[in-house]
């Protein structure tokens, strides 16, 4: 384990939740993995990676074994044991298993292409599901899965290779422009957006940037710029200061909210790695 000792008690808060949604490793007795945010299987598994955790650690192969007990051979992940399978649900899946050093699985092979093949015409990754209603907003795909989708493709082969990710690319770049909440699920850029979040769980500036600094067709777009900008202004003597955080978070030391943080700061440093590749 090579979590530094000022992390250690975010470590160990993280574990005291364990058990909390009935079953051993964040998850429910039925194996829902994205169940009681912000403790889900999922989230968890990238807290303690962020802090340090090898994945070669006995606990996160087990979650990995977990959520690979998911996968089905279309290449989708099916979180839940009822329900619709959601592009949301294996773009999540297929990006935490990326950050654990599983991209070379045949598994995840087989996902990339399964990916690609279910692409939206606007070049993101849209759901069946319409929880606030129809309208013409709902016609674009959703921007943050989208972004989670390229997060993941990072890790592969695929990586500024691939025409489609560019399509991928140019949609979340246009959703800059067009600002308003699109997508079955209303994702929008206004002032929650804006908010620099950290660890990385919704649609935000922040995140927004990292993952686009990693592909060649943002990294010299205006409005790519326009957001490194923007996230570049809310920096504090060249540090990362948390300004939004999920309250049950807010205390942890790697994310305290209002603070500077040296692992969000990481993060920034890789963007300005990326963008000299």
């Amino acid at each position: 384990m090579s979590i530094e000792k000022q992390y250690l008690s975010d470590f160990e808060a993280i574990l005291s939740h364990r058990y909390d949604n009935g079953a051993d490793y964040w998850t429910t007795s039925d194996k829902r993995l994205i169940k009681g945010a912000p403790f889900s299987t999922l989230e968890c598994v990238f807290y303690l990676l962020e802090l340090g955790l090898e994945p070669t650690e006995p606990l996160l192969k087990e979650c990995a074994d977990l959520i690979f007990g998911t996968w089905r051979e279309d290449g989708s992940f099916k979180l839940y044991p009822q329900g619709s399978v959601y592009p949301c649900h294996t773009v999540n899946a297929t990006n935490v298993l990326c950050h654990m050093g599983y991209t070379l699985d045949t598994r995840l092979q087989k996902t990339f292409r399964h990916l690609l093949d279910t692409q939206y015409t606007d070049g993101g990754w849209r759901c069946n599901k319409f929880s606030f209603g129809k309208g013409p907003e709902t016609e674009y795909s959703n921007p943050f899965p989208t972004l989670t989708a390229l997060n993941a493709f990072r890790f592969s082969d695929y990586l500024n290779k691939e025409p489609m990710l560019d399509r991928a690319v140019d949609f979340l770049l246009e959703h800059w422009t067009i600002r308003k909440p699109i997508g079955p699920c209303h994702y929008g850029i206004g002032t929650l957006f804006m908010q620099v979040e950290y660890p990385f769980r919704n649609y935000n500036l922040f995140v927004y940037v990292y993952v686009l600094s990693f592909y060649n067709r943002a990294k010299e777009d205006k409005r790519f710029l326009e957001a490194l900008e923007a996230l570049e202004s809310k920096m504090v003597d060249g540090q990362v200061v948390v300004q939004r955080v999920v309250p049950k978070l807010a205390d942890y030391s790697f994310c305290k909210k209002g603070e500077p943080s040296t692992l969000a700061t990481k993060r920034y440093h890789e963007i300005l790695k990326n963008r000299r590749k």
